[in-house]
């Protein structure tokens, strides 16, 4: 491929008639003026690809440096995909993992950038996760491989990539944060991408699109039609994904969308990319899952709800809410302790909930918050701490069946005021899990985003010993609400053991 072609393939994917013109963007009514100017765009790009080849030095990024690869060359899903993005304004790539989503993603607001100029938003549900993974990582990445020698900047405190020719902007915010959310719903967008959608709950991306209103022309005069792109490794079929992309159905009204037509899905999966990954990653990294992880990670397909699960997707999202009301009767953080911390250990749930009061008495509780991982018991411990101190909670309800009094000692030597109420589990895990299911069923208990983890290991639970389900974030998540439940004289089950 000529290095002209190489430039000129990804911007025509859009349909591009690019000016790119170091430092600025000019934009002209005249196509006669467009058309020399392109003709000078083209000498400018052979120069920019014949650099992209060199062996000089990667630019730092930040405190990190960007792998430089010679030569990028899109794979064939990648291109369906830039083709999808062309023809619809509402995108949804789904599959597996590693499969070159995010890449592709960001390198289509980029290239909207350089055309059009003004912002562009990339939610996640995290800030953490928006600004590690793809503001530190994937963005950068991106711009050195398709673009180099284009020069931006980089705003560290708030998460934001500018270019220095035309002032695009670039926007990395996590769903969590919302001072930030506050401050970049003030504005307007030309586009918006949703990473990883499948831990966003639908209310949030409805708040969100309300933004995608900037007006924004090319050199030529052609107007920007603004899009929203959506990626995840694919949940349930009862997701919001899966009623909007797939079935055409609103998550909201349950009816079909008017103009489904301007809705567009592509599977896109580990395969497809093989090129790009480290040897073995599918067949011995992927592969080696279970079916169910394997389903999502690596063929990257919808889930059927399991059959005979104690909770259905329906019940979590028909009950999802943006946010927990601002009176809050009680909060809880609940720990289900692992005693090891090796690769093969179990995760250590630690989930925060609350209860409320509606007006006439009834209790509504909410799962603020999973921070379960796999760590040793002080990093655990430090956790649950730290999600005490953030929701201001009342209590933290440790079960000791594994740890016995080491559960409590290592909590109370990191905070000797912590208030820790200890829980020994006496009986089924089925018998104990069968009341808070109850509560789900009637709509009692709301989860304040989405917690993807949690909610799988919860609707693939059906109480079978021995076959290695995951079941620690679950665990964990029925001693907050049978504490909650217990303090509010509605368990009557003897559950709790304190």
């Amino acid at each position: 491929m000529s290095s002209v072609a190489f430039y000129l393939e990804l911007f025509n994917e859009f349909s591009f008639n690019l000016i790119f013109i170091p430092y600025r963007i000019v934009f002209s009514p005249s196509r006669r003026t467009a058309r020399k100017l392109l003709t000078y765009n083209a000498r400018r790009i052979g120069a920019l690809y014949k650099a992209s080849r060199s062996t000089r030095a990667a630019p730092l990024i930040g405190e990190r440096r960007v792998e430089r690869i010679r030569h990028y060359e899109p794979t064939a899903a990648q291109l369906a995909l830039r083709r999808l993005i062309r023809d619809k304004t509402r995108i949804l790539a789904y599959g597996g993992s590693r499969s070159g989503k995010t890449f592709e993603f960001c390198h289509a607001l980029a290239a909207l950038g350089l055309r059009y100029g003004g912002r562009y938003a990339i939610f996640r549900r995290y800030q953490n996760a928006a600004r590690y993974s793809v503001f530190d990582d994937t963005f950068p990445k991106m711009l050195e491989l398709c673009f180099p020698g284009l020069e931006y900047k980089r705003n560290l405190s708030d998460a934001r990539v500018s270019f220095a020719h035309n002032g695009a902007e670039f926007w990395c915010v996590g769903l969590d944060d919302e001072r930030r959310v506050e401050k970049i719903l003030g504005r307007e967008y030309a586009a918006i991408y949703f990473n990883e959608c499948s831990e966003i709950a639908y209310p949030a991306v409805e708040i969100a699109t309300t933004r995608l209103a900037q007006r924004l022309w090319d050199a030529t005069g052609k107007p920007l039609r603004n899009r929203a792109f959506f990626d995840c490794n694919p949940p349930g079929r009862s997701h919001w994904t899966y009623k909007l992309f797939i079935e055409g159905i609103s998550p909201t009204t349950k009816v079909k969308l008017p103009d489904f037509e301007s809705y567009g899905a592509i599977q896109i999966n580990p395969r497809d990319n093989e090129s790009n990954l480290p040897p073995g990653y599918i067949d011995t990294i992927l592969a080696g899952g279970s079916e169910r992880m394997k389903k999502r990670f690596l063929y990257g397909e919808f889930a059927n709800d399991v059959q005979n699960a104690l909770w259905k997707r329906a019940w979590i999202d028909e009950s999802r809410a943006l946010a927990a009301p601002a009176e809050l009767e009680r909060i809880v953080v609940a720990i289900d302790p692992a005693v090891t911390a090796t690769s093969t250990s179990a995760e250590t749930g630690i989930v925060a909930a609350a209860r409320a009061r509606l007006s006439n008495g009834e209790a509504l509780f909410y799962v603020l918050d999973d921070r379960s991982l796999t760590a040793s018991p002080e990093r655990w411990a430090r956790e649950a701490i730290e999600s005490f101190r953030f929701w201001r909670a009342d209590a933290v309800v440790a079960e000791i069946n594994q740890g016995g009094d080491l559960v409590a000692s290592t909590l109370r030597r990191l905070d000797p005021y912590l208030p820790v109420k200890t829980v020994r589990a006496t009986r089924g895990k089925i018998v104990r899990a069968e009341p808070v299911a109850i509560l789900y069923s009637r709509g009692k208990v709301r989860h304040v985003g989405e917690f993807h983890e949690l909610e799988e290991e919860m609707t693939s639970y059906v109480g079978a010993s021995g076959d290695g389900q995951k079941s620690d974030r679950l665990d964990a998540l029925v001693w907050a609400i049978t504490a909650l439940m217990e303090d509010d004289g509605e368990c009557r089950g003897g559950f709790l053991n304190v």
